[in-house]
């Protein structure tokens, strides 16, 4: 299956977006790949394999790889003579955060009619903005954690201590705190405005479990392994920059069965049909027999290889059953019978 990688983005993720495309290069060595690069000023360039390293992107010598555009031949070389399409079965969208998972590239993409594996614009909107995730997941009847929803113009928090900051359209712990007391409260807000203009704020439970699971609908449902993340209070921005790069299976957590299929009966709930042609990874919590859902990531870290037994088969399987766009015709039918109609007046 020929595919191509979209990463980077303008994006706060843009760098752990690097790391990913860097990691599925390894995961996938048995597809043909190509590697579209997306630039901060959202220029589209087509990197070669052997350029896939991180140092390539940070130094700026990507500005010499060819440019591309996008357009209803999908991505195109640009040259002085005839543009070239680029020869790919799939597109697999790999842009953390902003334009990947707000729902720019989707929308490019479905505009051109290019296949591609990853959220339509819909689930990026939702999945994007932890308030709408929020709104979403009750009326779905999925459990969340309350919350309370702060402005730059009203910084009132009545939650108890200990509790969590989060900007409310950032991943990777981005702007993330935990916060003890009052003191510490106006630098954690301090530092979530600086990224985004919307803040979540949590209870912070000490003894809560959680769990991860990812997953799609292919010709069935296809499930990863449950993993239950390290026992950090809290993982920051540089431990999940070093987790993105995992290509290592994890172990099944140590959960029992019935907890195991609440989980996943929560997952099938937040997927079908909103997140159909996406591989997801939702995290959720469970506390005194309660399951929460913590986030959807829909675009997760290295596409949540590490947590599958055979993830480019299941990679293969999805892009085989990709939602398609129904196909409208335009005839002027409506206009042809106006028009009609005058000339008979």
């Amino acid at each position: 299956m020929k595919t191509a990688i979209v990463f980077g983005g303008s994006s706060y993720e843009h760098e752990i977006s690097i790391v990913s495309a860097v990691t599925l290069k390894k995961v996938l060595a048995s597809f043909p790949l190509s590697f579209v690069f997306i630039d901060a000023s959202r220029d589209f360039y087509l990197i070669d394999a052997e350029n896939m390293t991180s140092k390539y992107f940070s130094s700026g010598a990507y500005k010499k790889a060819k440019k591309l555009t996008l357009n209803n031949k999908g991505f195109v070389i640009d040259g002085l003579f005839k543009p070239k399409p680029l020869d790919v079965d799939v597109v697999l969208n790999l842009v953390h955060g902003r334009d990947g998972e707000d729902g720019k590239i989707a929308s490019l993409l479905d505009f051109y009619g290019v296949d591609y594996i990853g959220p339509r614009s819909e689930a990026s909107v939702l999945s994007y903005n932890k308030l709408y995730t929020k709104w979403f997941a009750r009326s779905i009847g999925v459990e969340t954690l309350p919350y309370e929803h702060i402005t730059k113009a009203n910084r009132n928090v009545a939650t108890d201590f200990p509790l969590i900051v989060k900007p409310a359209r950032l991943g990777s712990s981005i702007g993330v705190s935990v916060v003890h007391n009052a003191q510490e409260l106006d630098y954690a807000l301090d530092v979530a405005f600086e990224f985004d203009t919307d803040v979540i704020i949590e209870p912070f439970i000490d003894g809560i479990k959680e769990y991860n699971l990812a997953g799609c609908k292919a010709d069935e449902w296809i499930f990863s392994v449950i993993e239950e993340p390290g026992k950090e209070s809290f993982l920051d921005f540089e431990k999940k920059y070093m987790d993105f790069s995992r290509d290592a299976q994890v172990m099944q957590a140590d959960i029992d069965e019935t907890t195991a299929q609440t989980l996943r009966e929560a997952f099938k709930k937040i997927y079908d049909p909103l997140f159909c042609g996406a591989l997801i990874r939702c995290d959720f919590f469970v506390y005194d027999g309660t399951v929460y859902l913590n986030e959807i990531n829909p675009i997760p870290g290295s596409m949540a290889n590490y947590l599958f037994d055979d993830f480019p088969h299941i990679l293969s399987r999805l892009a085989r059953h990709l939602p398609k766009e129904h196909r409208i015709t335009v005839d002027y039918r409506y206009i042809h019978s106006i028009q009609s109609a005058k000339g008979k007046a």
